[in-house]
């Protein structure tokens, strides 16, 4: 069975060889080593790492710092689970991370897809439906169900908001 990435790594599709010596200096930083897998998509880098959570958790400290080392990358994704991007499949994938959404946890979905066609409402209606919780917080969640649709296959993690990297957020501050 092939290796499958647990980090996503959103950057720059006309700058792909600044991008992976900027992830390659990033991981150096860090002291984290990363493999880069195959990406069928323009624009995502797919990399195997010790732990996904730990790398982006350091690296949300280093963009605080110095944000200007993040200059082609945008979003830093760890994903927990993979599956086919049919909505059976992924309704099953999202019912087996909810259970640990506390009942008292604010929570939310994000989900991005490339490579596909299906409808991101629709998507979300049928995702969230087998999420049997009721603190749906969009602004301030404590956990966020985060959903990486690549053509047939999805990833899927529950990550905590300090387990997500976005730059551009960083930037504007």
């Amino acid at each position: 069975m092939a290796i499958k990435p647990n980090l996503i790594v959103t950057h720059e599709p006309s700058h792909i060889g600044t991008a992976k010596k900027e992830v390659e200096s990033l991981m150096e930083a860090i002291k984290h080593n990363a493999k880069f897998l195959k990406s069928d998509v323009d624009g995502i880098f797919n990399l195997k790492v010790k732990n996904a959570r730990d790398t982006v958790k350091k690296l949300s400290k280093l963009a605080k710092k110095q944000i200007e080392m993040f200059d082609t990358t945008f979003h830093w994704t760890p994903i927990d689970k993979w599956c086919k991007s049919t909505i059976k499949d992924m309704q099953k994938t999202a019912k087996s991370l909810a259970k640990d959404i506390k009942k008292t946890d604010r929570w939310k979905m994000e989900i991005k897809k490339r490579k596909t066609n299906k409808h991101e409402q629709d998507l979300i209606m049928k995702l969230t439906s087998v999420i049997d919780r009721a603190n749906v917080d969009l602004k301030n969640p404590k956990k966020i169900v985060k959903v990486e649709i690549i053509g047939n296959k999805a990833g899927f993690s529950l990550l905590g908001a300090d387990e997500l990297l976005k730059t551009a957020k960083l930037k504007k501050k």
